[in-house]
């Protein structure tokens, strides 16, 4: 259980060090056996996810009853009705990253490009705004998710998910870095030549 917290916290430091997640916004988790069943370690709400301790992880479980001390993120919920419609996923990464979270905010998609697994939709799969940390959220997202494996939130930020939780961190730093690419694109396209 050591190393499942330690690994969150290593996580959560790479996604702050990289830019993916700034203040105290946004939340990880990963979901290992405990003795009697499934435990999710999940960052704690209102502290930056470039200084966590490992008394800051909390544990609960799938019913979100804690097991340890501590305040779980206010997207607990979300995270914890994909691990139950998911039994693949291991790992979530809920980030804030600046461009992605740019086509979040605006009318243009992101498109999936060849790198991360095999492309079934041109576009990453996206679901309409809910209130952060709100029942709804946690069901639309769990629901729009589906088999993917990255998710979209209008007007918020992304999730990404995996078998583990670098997978699902690689997923996220990969997201991002497309949505740069294509953010770039669109301004380039959008200069005229000057001869």
């Amino acid at each position: 259980m050591k190393k499942n917290i330690q690994e969150i916290i290593e996580v959560a430091n790479d996604i702050y060090t990289k830019g993916l997640v700034s203040g105290k916004a946004g939340n990880i988790s990963a979901r290992f056996k405990g003795e009697n069943d499934d435990v999710v370690a999940i960052t704690p709400t209102l502290k930056s996810l470039g200084k966590l301790s490992e008394e800051d992880i909390v544990l609960v479980d799938l019913d979100a009853n804690a097991l340890t001390r501590g305040k779980p993120s206010s997207e607990v919920n979300m995270h914890l009705n994909i691990y139950k419609k998911r039994p693949d996923v291991n790992g979530i990464v809920h980030t804030h990253s600046p461009y992605a979270t740019g086509f979040a905010f605006s009318d243009k998609r992101i498109k999936r490009l060849e790198g991360f697994g095999e492309i079934k939709n041109p576009y990453l799969p996206y679901i309409e705004y809910e209130k952060p940390g709100s029942d709804e959220l946690a069901v639309k997202a769990s629901e729009g998710i589906g088999l993917d494996d990255v998710l979209v939130l209008k007007n918020h930020g992304v999730i990404c998910v995996g078998e583990n939780l670098k997978e699902a961190e690689s997923l996220a730093v990969f997201v991002e870095e497309t949505a740069k690419t294509q953010f770039i694109t669109y301004m380039l396209n959008s200069v005229e030549d000057i001869i």
